[in-house]
């Protein structure tokens, strides 16, 4: 008998809700992309999307997390309407919401999404990964063209619908220049996290 797919996961006070194993980019340095569906001791494989409903019964009690997180090996905007319900509820009971992203839901959506999230979402943490287009393509391997345009747009707009904004970049990857990241979240308006290769959480 196979185990359940892990749904919600806690790392540190945290806890992680993955809701999607499907994602527009094809990151390099993704352990998915490299065959490995592992988070510390989960394994997140998924023999289907979970709804709503399952996702909030495998969250159980959060009173005691500082945060839920919407993360996982997808892309958790491409559920947007699950995400937001599930977020509703997590609002419901004063929790805090962050979601870890790429950016590019208003791209994949066609429309902008960001006031759907707010008073929803607390928090966005969004992949920038590079100071460029050249070095975020060689990285991220976007499926959808303008990705890189459409990221530096969603994290320039986010601020005025989500009070929590931060862009990220991964120190360690080739050609990758973290100040430069630095001085363009700044220039964008949102905070800026250097994250380390190989390192969740």
């Amino acid at each position: 008998m196979t185990a359940a797919p892990v749904i919600a996961y806690p790392i540190a006070d945290r806890l992680y809700l993955s809701i999607t194993d499907r994602c527009t980019l094809a990151c390099r340095f993704c352990p998915k992309t490299l065959g490995s569906m592992q988070v510390h001791d989960y394994d997140l494989s998924m023999d289907h999307r979970p709804g709503v409903d399952e996702i909030i019964a495998a969250m159980g009690d959060i009173s005691d997390y500082s945060s839920i997180v919407f993360c996982g090996y997808g892309e958790p905007t491409l559920r947007l309407k699950v995400l937001l319900d599930v977020a509703r509820e997590v609002k419901r009971r004063e929790g805090h919401v962050r979601v870890n992203t790429d950016g590019l839901a208003n791209l994949v959506n066609k429309r902008n999404v960001l006031p759907e999230m707010s008073g929803l979402v607390d928090a966005l943490s969004v992949s920038m990964n590079a100071q460029n287009e050249s070095v975020y393509n060689t990285h991220c391997d976007p499926a959808l063209p303008e990705s890189w345009q459409a990221m530096l747009d969603f994290l320039a707009q986010a601020p005025r619908w989500v009070p929590d904004v931060t862009a990220t970049a991964i120190n360690g990857l080739d050609g990758v220049d973290i100040e430069a990241c630095r001085a363009l979240a700044r220039k964008l308006g949102v905070a800026f996290r250097q994250r380390e290769l190989d390192r969740v959480g």
